[in-house]
């Protein structure tokens, strides 16, 4: 596995890197690379993204591409299963600059253990810390009813886009 400051990078590090100039030739944008075990399989998965969203057939190209870029590199020892879709609009916020990009929507964040009985929270993206810690607004601004809440890396589960259909 490639090396870094002397620090050994993991699997989805090392294969994002691998993907980045790729996706920039395509046009893409590199959401997420998640490398993960699910049940006798692994997966590596990367979501790709553009303005406007993506089609079938650029997850295809670009999949066709990596697939040979993998091959070559051989960044992974086990046998591994390649997927490579869209994001979505609902979606999971992991990186620092995701964060920055969705200040001030609507967000969800799913705790790992309920506070005073609640695992979801929905409200306006109003900061996000180096740390991890986020900070949502809930309730009307006009009306002065607007609630802050703070939750820290320790406590949420995810933190995703939210859009009421």
């Amino acid at each position: 596995m490639a090396q870094s400051n002397g620090k050994r990078q993991n699997t989805a590090s090392v294969c994002a890197q691998l993907a980045a100039p790729v996706a920039q030739q395509m046009g893409l944008e590199l959401w997420d690379v998640t490398y993960e075990k699910e049940g006798a399989g692994w997966y590596l998965r990367y979501l790709i993204d553009r303005e406007g969203g993506v089609s079938i057939d650029e997850c295809e190209a670009f999949s066709r591409r990596m697939s040979d870029l993998l091959d070559e590199a051989d960044p992974i020892p086990q046998s591994y299963t390649l997927e490579v879709g869209s994001p979505g609009i609902e979606r999971k916020l992991t990186h620092p600059w995701h964060f920055q990009r969705y200040l001030g929507r609507t967000v969800l964040v799913r705790l790992i253990r309920p506070v005073e009985g609640e695992r979801e929270f929905v409200g306006t993206l109003s900061a996000y810390n180096e740390d991890g810690t986020v900070t949502l607004l809930d309730g009307d601004e006009e009306e002065g009813e607007q609630m802050e809440m703070i939750f820290s890396p320790e406590e949420i589960a995810y933190v995703r886009v939210y859009e009421e259909f």
